[in-house]
């Protein structure tokens, strides 16, 4: 027998690849931190001798979910300017707050507060862009989780960079940096194409393709943007990116509610990823992504969060139902978007998005063992005639009991074991008293 790590038992795996298999009854063999196997429960009890076992009778495992865009510093302005159009909400109140508190501090343990609450329901890998993205990275390796570390880039001076330039030296630095991290990636992440000037982001790409890192931007978010960019240039700002050759398979452009159907085509053909984050689309009125038209094309179609201060939450599973819902009411078809392919949205899209299809994203044998499990025995999520269905449409993420990353259990029986949750929850507090403190006063 061979000697692993750990055997996860669990009443359904759905590895995501290949779509649509759901597996009963069957094992996951972990050792030194990747998926050695993934079989029937007979044969993993004959075959392998683990130093650690874990019985889930009730749990479907899937693919740990990659939220593929947050501000997760942001989380500690959750709910501060709520019910607002997007450049007021940005403009006003936003960027105000940000000039007055961002800072190391503020960065880490807002980054902190997201990422208890991203690994508390079932969010495994999370792709951030935000100011002092090197306080980021302190609570990525803090929590173990595994993340890309967005470059921030725009042309406004803030505590972080005083210009363009500053901003890519530092971002350069922080890659080298973290170039050798296990968990930790790194992406250029101009913030929007109505923020950053055509020369920065010349240089940008140059970068990228130096480095071979992927390019995190908003593109398309609101009307008003490409209202604004078609005045100022006469031209929508997908057509001045791809002049700057912008447009590529690096690109993750982020909403794209605002999409003609002869972009859909330039996207496909320029093998551009699409970041859609539907809640943050409603709540702010921006739009809704033409979601199912992109697939038709065959554009990576990935799912995210936003910030909290947006959303209001960095739920994945909150977001693959509404991701799912949407669709099929934007689309008057119950066939836009099924079960099993918002699920992938949120996982193998969302790895293949950052470059990282090879090792994470499904649940296959070599792959990282970043998993997620899910428990289906709750009254509302029975009874299970296809769990996929009960992930999508049923369940919550109070339901996520256990999480894994790199083969290492973050989170145990709903219990975070790298980070103290009551400290994170007494920072957001303090953070509180003082915003609403110095708000009253001004």
């Amino acid at each position: 027998m061979q000697v692993i790590d750990t055997l996860i038992h669990a009443r359904w795996i759905v590895p995501v690849e290949p779509e649509g298999r759901v597996l009963e009854r069957h094992s996951l063999a972990i050792d030194r931190g990747r998926i050695v196997a993934v079989l029937d429960r007979r044969d993993a009890t004959t075959r392998y001798q683990p130093k650690e076992t874990i019985d889930l009778p009730d749990h479907v495992l899937i693919p740990g979910l990659v939220n593929a865009h947050t501000h997760a510093a942001m989380s500690l302005f959750r709910g501060m300017a709520d019910d607002l159009p997007l450049m007021d909400w940005l403009q006003n109140h936003m960027w105000p707050a940000e000039a007055k508190w961002v800072s190391p501090e503020f960065v880490h343990d807002g980054s902190e507060l997201a990422i208890a609450e991203m690994l508390k329901s079932g969010t495994t890998c999370f792709n951030d862009m935000y100011f002092f993205p090197d306080a980021t990275a302190r609570a990525v390796q803090t929590a173990g989780i595994r993340a890309c570390i967005g470059l921030i880039l725009i042309d406004f001076p803030s505590a972080w960079a005083g210009n363009a330039d500053e901003y890519l030296h530092k971002g350069l630095q922080l890659h080298d940096t973290l170039k050798h991290s296990p968990l930790i990636t790194t992406a250029f992440a101009p913030h929007a194409p109505y923020t950053v000037a055509d020369a920065p982001l010349e240089k940008v790409r140059m970068y990228a393709d130096e480095l071979d890192v992927p390019i995190h931007m908003h593109v398309h978010e609101t009307a008003h943007e490409v209202q604004q960019a078609v005045a100022q240039s006469g031209k929508r700002p997908l057509e001045r990116l791809a002049e700057l050759g912008l447009l590529g398979p690096r690109l993750l452009a982020v909403h794209m509610t605002q999409l003609i159907d002869d972009e859909i085509n330039t996207l496909a053909r320029a093998n551009v990823n699409v970041i859609h984050c539907p809640e943050s689309n409603l709540k702010l009125a921006s739009g809704i992504c033409p979601v199912p038209k992109l697939l038709a094309a065959k554009v990576n179609v990935a799912l995210g969060t936003d910030g909290a201060a947006s959303n209001n939450d960095l739920d994945m599973l909150g977001e693959l139902r509404t991701a799912a819902l949407i669709a099929k009411g934007a689309m008057l078809d119950p066939t836009a978007l099924p079960a099993h392919t918002a699920l992938r949205l949120a996982t193998l899209n969302g790895a293949k998005a950052l470059g990282l299809e090879a090792n994470i994203g499904s649940l296959t044998p070599g792959k990282s063992a970043d998993i997620t499990a899910i428990d289906l025995s709750a009254l509302s999520t029975q009874p299970v005639y296809d769990p996929v269905s009960q992930i999508v449409y049923s369940a919550t993420r109070d339901q996520v009991t256990d999480v894994w990353v790199a083969g290492k259990r973050l989170l145990a029986d709903r219990k975070l074991t790298t980070l103290d949750e009551n400290a994170i929850r007494q920072k957001a507090q303090t953070w509180r008293d003082k915003i609403k403190t110095s708000n009253s006063q001004d």
